[in-house]
């Protein structure tokens, strides 16, 4: 029995880099992950697992257990009606966005942000696309999660601006390229590498949003540049709209920072519901502009979501 990295799969079949560097197509043994039962996949790109080779195929082999994850970056698949595993074992999660086509979409930002959080994974917000003009408004967002303590970075894929600080920032890591279609994760995975030649497309000029490149995550070893380690990076699937996991909507307020230290502080004490109550020191905060009424609004469009079921913009 030996321990391999999972760097992709799809139907119970993974590729499987052994300790030598080789990869193997393994299966599953049965229904022997019983911790990821319920999930919409059972192995993610980051896991590690137990695995015996095939005496008969130097090229495949049999999974056999699962190695206690770190951490693991998930959503919610609404197609599936089930979690569903982005990414395990991370050090980072980029969140990449752009200011423009496809256009900027702060509130899933926002909720990859809480997500993260969750997991005590460590965020960057990065921009793609900054070859394109940043409005004021994208300039301001990004002005209050720096304030918060969020890592913001702008890059271009296309120009290779930025790129020699993200790679610095990647060096040793484990990351996991998170963002919505079309945003460029997989243009900035061929920039930072240009033998991975991964497939790309444009925008839909009906929707103005991507289109799906991506089909399945996937793990990729980045080569180290000059003064740097070797950077693993997970490409995920584009996806329009990020649902969050295992967050209930009384407790979302704990997962925006500004938010955190007042809780428990209103006048209504812990069952204040920060909507309407005077005395509520949150929105306090908001009426005094020491929260962002932007993310104040995120908050309440997600906690309803959470609430009903019923997904917002």
């Amino acid at each position: 029995m030996s321990e391999g990295l999972v760097l992709g799969g799809t139907n119970n079949l993974f590729e499987i880099e052994t300790e030598d560097g080789s990869v193997r197509l393994c299966g599953i043994k049965g229904k022997i992950l019983r911790d990821v039962e319920g999930y919409y996949n059972p192995l993610a790109p980051g896991d590690r697992v137990a695995y015996e080779g095939d005496p008969m195929d130097p090229e495949r082999g049999l999974i056999l257990s699962l190695v206690p994850r770190r951490n693991h970056f998930v959503r919610w698949n609404q197609k599936g009606k089930a979690p569903q595993m982005l990414a395990a074992n991370l050090d980072l999660v980029a969140i990449v966005t752009t200011p423009d086509e496809p256009p900027f979409r702060p509130r899933f930002v926002d909720r990859a942000l809480i997500q993260a959080d969750a997991e005590h994974i460590e965020p960057l917000i990065l921009v793609n696309k900054c070859d394109l003009e940043c409005d004021a408004d994208v300039l301001d967002r990004l002005s209050d999660w720096e304030r918060l303590g969020y890592r913001t970075l702008q890059v271009s894929a296309r120009t290779g601006e930025g790129l020699d600080k993200l790679s610095a920032i990647l060096s040793g890591k484990l990351s996991a390229f998170v963002g919505q279609s079309g945003v460029g994760k997989s243009s900035l995975l061929n920039a930072l590498d240009e033998r991975l030649a991964l497939r790309t497309a444009g925008l839909s000029e009906k929707f103005g949003r991507g289109t799906h490149t991506t089909t399945k995550g996937i793990l990729f070893h980045l080569p180290a540049r000059s003064g740097e380690e070797c950077a693993s990076i997970v490409d995920t699937p584009g996806v329009r709209r990020f649902v969050l996991h295992d967050i209930e909507a009384k407790d979302l307020a704990l997962y925006f920072r500004e938010m955190e230290p007042l809780i428990g502080s209103c006048s209504w004490g812990l069952s204040c519901s920060h909507l309407h109550e005077p005395g509520c020191k949150i929105l306090e905060a908001v009426y005094a502009g020491v929260i962002h009424e932007e993310r104040y609004e995120s908050w309440q469009r997600i906690r309803e979501e959470l609430e009903t079921g019923r997904l917002a913009d």
